[in-house]
């Protein structure tokens, strides 16, 4: 039977199946006792992502892992080999340590979570590399064998490990959209190479009632992009004048925790746009310092000639939950001063986002900086 239920608040129905397009206004789902036609005036396609492979590994050993798979940790897991070091990997590497796995991390390029800039990366990167069984960067595996005992990794690059037996293999090197998957050719909605469905501000695709959200639509392929998404869908089809247009904060749910929002530097410097930094190092935090975690970090990017806050990025324990008076800064225009002089409770973790925009604003009395002048 098909898995209906019914909101009755909402008068929403749940049909749970595999659904494809068949057409503008129709589509097919396919349930445990059959097909079901569903007709419709307006759809929003949140079909979401799934993991992508890599060459060479064991076809159908459940001791090789996806990202969705690794959600259902064994325990007993020895030896974890996590392919890619990007964000999922990172995150589901911490979640093993913590479980008492001996984690090793590889990954291609020459630095962990590529894309993040380089300094927030760093405490991360230090503290692993103290817990770790190994991290190898610009290494590439080669293949893995199934044998009784476990998974023989072979490894190639400059400074590749000798072949090395794990218990588990965590295949981590991105999320594919699925966009072809959804027979959006029937509808007439456009899908690009890669599987992303295009949209617009208003998250219409090509085909105006047909709406896209989420990884599907586009980068970044976070949960908290596409609920926002979602409900600029369902506002427009409700004729209201709604649009996406917000900040975006990232977050890798590691140990310790990296976050930031809008400018990066690394953004900055690959486009050419001006700005200043200013970086309030936790070791100056007296609450940082009372729990032991004194390695973060909180960064300011701001535009050298109005003051505003561009971006922000911080990296220690809670910094998802820092990062969102930044996010609202950034979305309301504010200027370093506004930070500076909104009072944080003390003594917090928050206070470095504080301390951070006095250091940009020169009034900063818990560290000693050298006056300069400001620019414009």
């Amino acid at each position: 039977m098909f898995a209906i239920t019914r909101e009755k608040q909402r008068k929403v129905e749940v049909v749970t199946g595999r659904a494809e397009l068949t057409g503008a206004h129709r589509a097919r789902v396919e349930g445990e006792d059959g097909a079901r036609e569903i007709s419709f005036d307006h759809a929003i396609l949140a079909v979401g992502s799934q993991p992508a492979s890599v060459p060479g590994l064991p076809e159908g050993d459940p001791r090789v892992l996806d990202s969705t798979s690794a959600l259902e940790p064994e325990e007993g897991v020895g030896r974890l080999l996590v392919i890619g070091g990007g964000i999922i990997g990172l995150e589901m590497a911490a979640v093993y340590d913590a479980l008492g796995s001996e984690v090793w991390v590889v990954e291609l390029l020459p630095t962990l979570m590529p894309g993040a800039d380089a300094d927030l990366v760093r405490p991360l990167a230090r503290r692993i590399g103290k817990r770790y069984g190994g991290i190898h960067l610009e290494t590439k595996v080669t293949r893995v064998e199934a044998l009784e005992e476990g998974l023989r990794a072979h490894f190639e690059g400059a400074k590749a490990p000798d072949p090395e037996i794990f218990d588990r293999v965590l295949v981590s090197v991105g999320r594919r959209p699925n966009g072809a998957r959804i027979g959006a050719e029937e509808a007439g909605v456009r899908v690009d190479d890669e599987g992303f469905i295009p949209t617009d501000e208003q998250c219409r695709t090509n085909v105006p009632h047909i709406f896209a959200i989420g990884d599907v639509a586009g980068e970044p392929q976070l949960a908290h992009k596409a609920t926002h998404e979602g409900v600029v869908a369902a506002e427009v089809i409700a004729g209201l004048p709604a649009a996406f247009d917000a900040s975006v904060p990232s977050v890798a749910y590691t140990d310790p925790e990296v976050a930031w929002v809008g400018l990066t530097e690394n953004a900055a410097k690959e486009s050419g746009v001006a700005y200043e930094k200013a970086v309030f190092p936790w070791s100056a935090s007296g609450r940082a310092l009372g729990i032991g975690r004194s390695e973060g970090t909180t960064k300011l990017l701001f535009d050298p000639e109005s003051r505003r806050v561009l971006g922000a990025g911080i990296v220690g324990p809670n910094a998802g939950e820092l990062i969102s008076e930044v996010t609202l800064a950034v979305e309301l225009r504010a200027d370093v001063e506004d930070l500076a002089l909104t009072i944080h409770p003390h003594p917090t973790l928050s206070e470095t986002v504080g301390f951070a925009a006095e250091m940009a604003n020169g009034t900063i009395t818990d560290l000693y900086v050298p006056k300069r002048e400001r620019s414009g």
